[in-house]
């Protein structure tokens, strides 16, 4: 393409490109629609990026003077190589939506065409979805989700010989609009039994329905406030071990992982999780995880559950259990050093009877705790290292278990 000069009022102050949708934001400033959408939806910020002044109200203006000028000056330099900017689809209205959705209750087909278009509309842009979060969309996905009957056959469409299940659809839009946080509380207050309603859909729904029931737990609970996540129920809890014992999905496992960090330091759900078939689980992956920061949450979840005597008693209880956990130990980062550690302690504190510290010599456990003190992993994992190497050393410092390379770095008991 030839150089040449571009009116510098074509340009986003976002992008630094040709607009093609140029619309303005309440501050006056224009930009492209795509650019300033994902500016102001993301989350990061709801300030103008030229003024700086926050934009209270998203509404965004078509700039259709500007679009003429842009898509004009584009075809009279179609000789110069510049492309003609094709005319953007407009974003949908808040009618559209609302009619869509009274079309939705006249009958089960209505409702899934209603599904299907719903989905249509969301791929397409931002301002969409936004537009669906603020036009009833979620009111009535939650209500289809809260109605869901595993055993409900009358009445099922199928497409060839497949049942369409409009919970499925339901879910895939409800997590792919990407709710904002006010938007994901309100489902939470609105719908206060929405939870019971996604563990149900785990306990007896399809695949694709329960890794999308994770997916959007996920988002609802990173927000729920403190007595939300307390009042847990243990049911809930049963069915995320069950999605990671299953493996459904790689993306299902790893927001299963993530949730289960996140809600375990909260009341007695750590106590709930080991209660739940958790350690049996989290060990197994542990064994086949070869991915860094899978192992790494993998151990900060053990280490959670491993604070309470349930979880420990079913970490020693596993005949894998102390030896899988030392096994990461110096083989995969930092982090997965100090955690791993972490575990041992708890066990070494709480659950030292002879034969636990004997199988912790027999497995080369301590060991691997000297070779900790010998080599660069972080201070905090030293100090936790020694501190287990000193609650035992009467029994341990002289083993033969230990290689006399390694036995010059036990630290001395206090």
């Amino acid at each position: 393409m030839e150089e040449i000069d571009v009116p510098p009022f074509f340009i986003c102050p976002i992008s630094l490109e040709i607009m093609k949708d140029p619309v303005t934001v309440p501050t006056g400033i224009t930009y492209d629609r795509e650019s300033i959408e994902k500016w102001l939806f993301s989350g990061k910020s709801t300030a103008c990026p030229v003024t700086k002044q926050v934009i209270a109200d998203c509404e965004l203006t078509p700039n259709h003077t500007l679009k003429r000028l842009i898509q004009s000056w584009c075809m009279l330099n179609a000789c110069h190589g510049i492309e003609r900017i094709p005319t953007p689809k407009p974003p949908i209205s808040k009618a559209q939506i609302t009619e869509l959705l009274n079309d939705a209750a006249k009958s089960p087909l209505h409702q899934i065409k209603c599904l299907r278009r719903l989905q249509s509309i969301a791929s397409e842009n931002a301002t969409n979805k936004r537009c669906m979060e603020s036009s009833g969309a979620v009111e009535f996905l939650a209500s289809i989700v809260s109605n869901y009957d595993p055993t409900a056959v009358d009445g099922l469409l199928y497409n060839e010989f497949e049942p369409i299940r409009p919970t499925d659809d339901a879910l895939n839009i409800l997590y792919n609009l990407q709710l904002s946080e006010a938007a994901l509380k309100n489902l939470m207050r609105k719908n206060g039994d929405i939870v019971v309603s996604l563990t149900r859909v785990m306990q007896r729904g399809t695949c694709k329905s329960r890794a999308y029931a994770v997916l959007l737990l996920k988002s609802m609970l990173e927000i729920a406030d403190p007595m939300q996540l307390i009042s847990l129920r243990h049911e809930l809890f049963v069915e995320l071990v069950r999605v990671l014992r299953d493996r459904i999905s790689q993306q299902a496992s790893k927001a299963t992982l993530q949730l289960l960090v996140s809600v375990s330091t909260w009341g007695r759900n750590k106590v709930k999780v080991a209660e739940a078939g958790a350690v049996p689980v989290l060990i197994e992956l542990l064994l086949d995880s070869s991915q860094k920061r899978a192992c790494e949450t993998i151990l900060t979840v053990l280490g959670e559950v491993c604070r309470c005597a349930e979880g420990r008693s079913e970490l020693l209880n596993h005949g894998a259990g102390l030896a899988v956990v030392s096994k990461k130990i110096l083989r995969v980062s930092h982090v997965a050093n100090q955690r791993a550690v972490r575990i041992l302690l708890s066990i070494s504190k709480f659950c030292a009877t002879s034969n636990v510290l004997q199988e912790m010599l027999q497995l080369g456990i301590v060991a691997k705790l000297c070779l900790v003190l010998q080599v660069e992993c972080g201070h905090k994992t030293k100090e936790k290292a020694k501190e287990v190497l000193k609650l035992h050393a009467r029994v341990w410092m002289n083993s033969p278990c230990i290689p006399s390379n390694l036995r010059s770095s036990y630290p001395a008991s206090s």
